[in-house]
């Protein structure tokens, strides 16, 4: 009894270890491990049974009876205890896994809390919040002071607390005073939509009954500035255990909505002073004859940490007493002002642009105020419009202009002029920026003179304004994201000689006065992208001779474009998903062009000799998906393009193909290429991918692949090779190298002649990157992995073999009547990250070479990345062997039965087709880019009036989200 004590401490020591890890680990989105539920279960219940043991053995010993029968059960438990023990070491790679179920809602980037009067704020907060009498609640101060911060971590705690809420949402309302855009953003948020056509009534009864359905919510309004009426929005007064809490800069909105309330001060002396340190640097603070003026300086900034940070972080690193002592100067000069507080912000932040080194620099800030207001700005349009403006002088490649924008980028990032904005992006880990909104109306306050700026982006205007704000000395115009905005026919043409920015798109217009243009004579960028409605632009458009950049990127139903031939200047020309079907006029006059998108356009075919004129030609998109994928381009003529750095576009065949890949040239460093017909289904998000259909043709000469592939597709394809001959090695070769030193994604589809797919030797050497592997419908197929002797005819052919994919993600085969191994009779597979197995239709093979992880005593276990193994049938499992004895019993919870396939990529495009429909028409596409082919796949389907169909646009994770989302549609 005794060792049973000692053994149940030492598990009692690892349960406490093991709750302290489970704290860390549960977050919002994940959920404990089911063994390790278990695990803590049974721990409890061990507890709870030794004390009754204890006591059944003192009274056994008190009546000297009846200690043989629990001898048995002491070292029963025992031996349990020790196995408990012996588990928790399985656990070494983490106690929880991803629980969509558990999630209410999104977690927000967020920044440290600084200073005791912003801890004690929060405090507050949390108590309303667990207060159940208190359904409101009004956090306000002024801007910059921290209000949105303490409130982004308010609401990631709540996240946690999944007993108590059902969903928790942040809106970010701002200026706007649209009740149609913030009804829009709350529907949104709960993942719905509302229809544009319903008044703002019965919106506002559709969002009340959202929030009804949704239980018990927190609803967060980030910097609502005006009263505003609930009732009008469709926001439920708070009930059952819901709250509502806001963020403003104005105590009426608070007491308007009869929140309660709380303030958020500014810093106290001590922490303003911590926070100012902290920012500008120990190099400064070592200087002791600096201190005096740095903290007078510190002082001006009223304790507002907005103005800390900023100002700080200007001064960073400068030790000159001269530098500091005009900071002073500068910051404590009087300006007269009925403002008050916010003249005194404003001056504050000025300081910090007025440091700024350059005037390109400070122009490129200012360029940012030229977005809707809490804007999340994409880095790489920004980027490509300074690089327009001439905010960044050209360079001899895209990527050098793209790397000195990102450091102007990081200039203003750690001046704390631009900020993060949310989460990163999958795709590109591409992070996008944001001006504070206190920070752009300093922006937009120095605009307002010189340069000079008219900005009335994301307002909500429904017409133009008038001709008098169309100032001749006006430089630049935004009215970005003005949705309904309409130029009225009778407008009298804008006088603006001056003007070299118009920037009009997300506006929805549908037509331009022809004389709109005539007095712009200093236009350079002309941005009218995403006006779904427009057909046609006016002919003074030929006449912009200065014209730079002409950006038309999904204006969906634009049919033509005037001529282009006098605009020689310009070097961007966009018209990426737009109606147009044939080559604009005069677009071979264009011999300055260094980006041209005709993607996803309707237009089919090319004169040959175009594109070679484009000889500064940079950046080329072509690929559209009508008759086969459009617009086909020469081998030669493309290869030509010296300059060529991103390339998306379609060869006909094999021969085009080999022509390119073996002409001399610089390779593009981006390049999605279709070889024969262009199949939307496998557009994949690669940097640099190839998908070759060889249409069902024989072939002999080899494919040559550029060697830096990351994903590369063959379908169709029967290939001339000998008997025991690999197609990788044998057919596919990489050029100029002879190692693919890349490639992520390997498709193989319904090709034949083909038995074998790789050599043990070839996969060694390229494919350690090699993160899919799909290889389905080649009748012929034998054998993926061969070993070396089989490929050489040696005598060895016995000998054993392993094959390492240290980050193949997904192996599946499917539809492969001949495949008898996966990696030989005597070879092994080494897969730690496999996620997904898939092996369907394949009758001949009997065996999964591959190898499980081992634990500390040398016992397998499953994989801990693996989510799901999917077979045909039950039957063919319990016949298939595994090289462990007991690894089918250790997967068994991971097999999925599912016989059956269907061709679900197109489903949704069948029914687009349906002349039946007359109502609706659904349009589904798992890469959002293609979406745009559903407005125009919709109106062949009976005729359909455009406020009767349905564009779905759907960001999904993976290939098994999309089908999950159209099973459960169907």
């Amino acid at each position: 009894m005794k060792d049973l004590k000692k053994k149940q401490e030492e598990l009692y020591a690892l349960k406490v270890d093991m709750e302290s890890r489970r704290n860390t680990e549960l977050h919002p989105r994940k959920k404990l491990k089911r063994e390790v539920e278990l695990w803590l279960r049974n721990v409890e219940r061990i507890n709870d049974e030794i004390p009754d043991l204890e006591q059944k053995i003192a009274e056994s010993n008190a009546a000297s009876r009846g200690w043989g029968s629990l001898a048995g059960n002491v070292l029963k438990t025992k031996q349990e205890v020790e196995e408990l023990i012996s588990q928790q070491g399985n656990f070494h790679d983490g106690l929880v896994v991803d629980n969509p179920a558990g999630w209410i809602g999104q977690v927000l980037s967020t920044t440290t809390l600084f200073g005791e009067a912003a801890k004690i704020c929060m405090e507050k907060i949390w108590a309303y919040l667990m207060d159940g009498d208190v359904q409101k609640i009004g956090v306000w101060g002024l801007g910059g002071i921290g209000k949105t911060t303490i409130m982004k971590l308010v609401h990631n705690q709540l996240l946690k607390e999944t007993d108590k809420y059902d969903i928790v949402r942040w809106i970010t309302v701002s200026k706007e005073r649209s009740i149609i855009k913030l009804q829009d953003r709350i529907a949104r948020a709960m993942g719905e939509t509302l229809s544009e056509d319903e008044d703002k009534t019965i919106r506002a009864g559709m969002i009340h009954e959202m929030l009804a359905r949704k239980g018990k919510f927190v609803l967060v309004l980030d910097d609502l500035w005006d009263q505003l009426s609930l009732e009008e929005v469709g926001i439920p007064d708070p009930s059952n255990g819901s709250k509502l809490l806001v963020t403003t800069r104005s105590l009426d909105v608070c007491r308007y909505l009869n929140c309660r309330e709380v303030k958020v001060s500014t810093l106290s002396k001590p922490d303003a002073w911590s926070l100012f340190s902290e920012k500008v640097g120990q190099e400064v603070l070592n200087h002791p004859d600096l201190l005096p003026t740095v903290k007078s300086v510190a002082k001006e900034c009223a304790g507002l940490p907005l103005a800390i940070v900023t100002i700080a972080s200007s001064m960073r690193g400068v030790c000159d007493i001269h530098e500091w002592s005009n900071a002073l100067h500068e910051l404590s000069r009087h300006i007269p002002s009925v403002n008050g507080m916010e003249e005194k912000i404003f001056q504050q932040l000025q300081f910090s642009y007025d440091r700024l080194k350059g005037e390109k620099l400070k122009n490129c800030f200012l360029y940012c105020a030229l977005f809707p207001e809490d804007f999340e700005i994409d880095p790489a349009t920004l980027i490509e419009l300074w690089v327009a403006e001439g905010l960044v002088e050209e360079m001899d490649s895209l990527k050098m202009e793209t790397d000195r924008g990102h450091a102007i980028l990081n200039k203003l990032k750690n001046n704390c002029l631009l900020e993060a904005a949310g989460e990163e992006h999958t795709i590109r880990n591409n992070v996008k920026v944001k001006l504070h909104d206190v920070v752009r109306d300093m922006a937009l306050r120095i605009t307002s003179v010189r340069p000079r700026f008219l900005v009335r982006a994301g307002m909500q205007l429904k017409e133009i304004f008038d001709l008098q704000d169309w100032n001749k000395d006006v430089e630049k115009v935004s009215l970005i994201d003005n949705w309904g905005l309409q130029i009225p026919p009778q407008m009298t043409p804008p006088k603006c000689p001056n003007l070299t920015t118009l920037l009009l798109s997300k506006c929805s217009i549908e037509s331009i006065p022809d004389g709109f243009f005539e007095q712009m004579h200093g236009l350079k960028v002309l941005d009218l992208s995403y006006n779904y409605g427009i057909k046609s632009l006016p002919n003074t458009i030929s006449d912009l001779k200065t014209l730079t950049t002409l950006l038309l990127r999904e204006c969906y139903e634009l049919e033509n474009v005037p001529s282009l031939s006098k605009l020689e200047a310009l070097k961007k020309l966009d018209l990426g998903f737009t109606n147009i079907k044939d080559i604009p006029d005069g677009m071979k006059k264009l011999v300055n062009l260094k980006y041209l998108n005709l993607g996803g356009t309707w237009i089919t075919k090319m004169d040959d000799g175009i594109l070679a004129k484009f000889t500064f030609l940079r950046h080329l998109k072509l690929i559209n998906f009508v008759e086969q994928g459009g617009i086909s381009v020469r081998g030669a003529e493309i290869g030509g393009l010296r300059k060529l750095e991103i390339f998306e576009g379609r060869f006909d065949d094999l021969n085009e193909w080999n022509r390119y890949a073996l002409a001399p040239k610089s390779r593009p460093r981006k390049y999605r290429i279709f070889v024969g017909p262009a199949d939307a289904s496998i557009y994949w998000e690669w940097d640099k991918w190839i998908s070759i259909d060889g249409g069902g043709i024989y072939f002999t000469d080899g494919m040559k692949i550029p060697y830096d592939v990351q994903s590369l597709n063959v379908l169709h394809m029967i290939v001339g090779l000998c008997e025991k001959e690999a197609l990788f090695s044998g057919f596919i070769i990489p050029v100029p190298h002879n190692i693919f030193s890349s490639l992520s994604r390997i498709n193989i589809w319904e090709c034949k002649n083909i038995k074998k797919l790789f050599s043990s030797i070839w996969v060694l050497h390229n494919l350690q990157n090699l993160e899919y592997l799909s290889v389905r419908h080649c009748d012929e197929m034998e054998e993926i992995i061969a070993s070396e002797s089989e490929i050489t005819s040696t005598t060895t052919a016995s000998s054993k073999f392993t094959t390492i994919l240290p980050k193949l993600i997904s192996f599946e085969v499917r539809d492969l009547p001949e495949l008898k191994s996966i990696c030989g009779a005597n070879g092994a597979m080494v897969c730690d990250s496999i996620q997904e197995i898939e092996i369907k239709n394949c009758p001949k093979l009997k065996r999964i070479p591959m190898n499980l992880p081992l634990q500390d005593g040398g016992q397998p276990s499953p994989p801990p990345s693996l989510r799901i193994i999917s077979v045909s049938s039950e039957e063919w499992w319990e016949l298939v062997e595994w090289d462990h004895p007991i690894a089918k019993s250790l997967l068994q919870p991971y097999v999925s039965y599912n016989p059956g396939y269907y061709p679900r990529y197109n489903c949704f495009l069948d029914v687009v087709g349906d002349p039946s429909l007359t109502e609706s028409c659904v349009y589904w596409s798992w890469n959002k880019n293609l979406a745009s082919k559903a407005e125009r796949a919709a109106k062949p389907a009976g005729n359909i009036a455009k406020a009767n169909y349905t564009v779905m646009r759907l960001d999904l994770n993976s290939q098994d989200s999309a089908f999950q989302f159209v099973d459960s549609y169907k």
